[in-house]
């Protein structure tokens, strides 16, 4: 049966879409509010790296069998996607984007980490395959997606630190 995967993709795909079409409107309204964007260089390399995981998803899983626990995993993984986007409301990009002198969002689940959005897409990266029966195309996306997200988390830290200060 081909319906569970590409229904499984659909979804993943839309949600992505919806999510650009989200952070192109915060990102234009926190900057006409004086905000900044830092570090801006590794954005296409982050934008590269989820495009080819999604379209060799859609040439390699069409038609694989999901695997309901993976599949199960990768929905809680989404419930805390949705955490953190309710979370930071207006201030969610998928670029680095600060206004200084706003606090920082220590609610949510930034009670517990500085950076549970990269904790979501991590384990999106590697479980969604993994759902599909492909642990190779997994680990090598985790090993690239591991590389991006080092510079950039290197980048917002210091961003953060310069530009705002704690509630």
């Amino acid at each position: 049966m081909m319906w569970p995967s590409i229904a499984l993709l659909v979804f993943v795909t839309a949600q992505r879409l919806a999510e650009l079409a989200l952070a192109r409107h915060n990102t234009q309204v926190l900057l006409s509010s004086g905000a900044k964007e830092v570090a801006p260089l590794h954005y296409p390399y982050m934008v590269a790296l989820h495009s080819c995981w999604i379209a060799g998803l859609w040439l390699l899983a069409i038609g694989r069998p999901v695997d309901p626990l993976w599949f199960a995993v990768f929905m809680v993984l989404q419930a805390g996607r949705l955490w953190v986007i309710g979370t930071l409301k207006g201030r969610w990009t998928t670029r680095i984007i600060v206004l200084p002198g706003a606090p920082l969002v220590s609610s949510g689940p930034y009670r517990f980490l500085a950076h549970p959005n990269y904790v979501v897409v991590v384990g999106e990266i590697a479980i969604l395959p993994l759902a599909f029966g492909m642990p190779v195309y997994a680990a090598i996306f985790s090993v690239l997606n591991a590389a991006v997200l080092y510079v950039r988390i290197k980048a917002e830290n210091e961003a953060l630190k310069t530009t705002m200060f704690l509630k």
